[in-house]
């Protein structure tokens, strides 16, 4: 079985995937040997942990060099973040056939535009970047391949609800153009994870942990409510610096440390 059959095989199972981030192979190697049965990567992290100012100044190639650095680092399945498949249709074969000759069981791809503004692509060129991105995979022999359709709907408009009820109908259509799962970005409450469990008809992803929702609601809850996956997008970067400046403000503190 390969590590895009165990992805597909976990996500099918009827249990929730926990998927922490990693920012690099040692982040990735600690969330192997935790126990969790999946690694997810992304662009935020990247950007973070090489002291970007923003996720677009991540470039493809240094995607897929860290990406690869990550799966090659650890033996269960890596999903990589393909953003918004770096341009068009065409872009999109050549992004997603990189990641997969990087070693990826599965990747995210959005359709939030990158101009820092939070608008979001035509619906139906979304679709067709998710259709080039499983006709490569088919023509990679990468069946099992798994594409995780996100969408930034919910933030796009000034009305939260219509924007969730934007997100639930560009979901339900990703996973038509052939997504395996899909990502909704930006959910605050645990009533809108029930309106979302109860309106995609197919395996939804909700991200936790986040400034905007981490105490409105647990993994637990997801669980309970059937989410597929959850990611874990910050928790580890984050966490990494906490503990850095902590450590740094404490040898400052020391008399012991002072030179000179």
């Amino acid at each position: 079985m390969n590590k895009s059959q165990k992805l597909k095989k976990l996500l099918n199972s009827n249990e929730t995937l926990i998927m922490p981030d990693a920012y690099d192979p040692a982040s990735a190697k600690l969330i192997e040997s935790s126990g969790f049965k999946a690694v997810q990567c992304s662009g935020y992290s990247f950007a973070l942990s090489s002291g970007y100012e923003k996720e677009t100044d991540v470039t493809l190639e240094e995607n897929i060099y860290w990406t690869r650095k990550i799966t090659e680092s650890v033996n269960i399945p890596v999903m990589a973040d393909a953003e918004d498949g770096y341009g068009g249709p065409e872009e999109v074969l050549d992004t997603v056939e990189r990641f997969i000759e990087a070693g990826v069981a599965g990747l995210n791809l959005e359709d939030q535009i990158p101009d820092g503004n939070g608008t979001v692509a035509d619906e139906d060129l979304m679709m067709q970047k998710i259709m080039v991105a499983r006709e490569i995979a088919e023509v990679k022999s990468c069946q099992d391949f798994i594409i995780n359709g996100r969408t930034d709907a919910l933030r796009s408009t000034e009305s939260r609800d219509e924007g969730l009820e934007m997100a639930i109908e560009r979901a339900n259509q990703y996973l038509l153009a052939g997504a395996d799962l899909t990502f909704i970005t930006y959910v605050e409450t645990l009533e809108e994870v029930k309106q979302i469990t109860k309106g995609v008809d197919g395996p939804v992803s909700i991200a936790a942990g986040l400034p905007y929702n981490i105490k409105n609601f647990k993994i637990q809850d997801l669980k309970n409510l059937g989410v597929a996956r959850v990611s874990l997008p910050t928790l580890l970067i984050q966490s990494s610096l906490v503990a850095v400046e902590k450590a740094l403000n404490l040898v400052m503190a020391d008399e012991m440390f002072k030179l000179g």
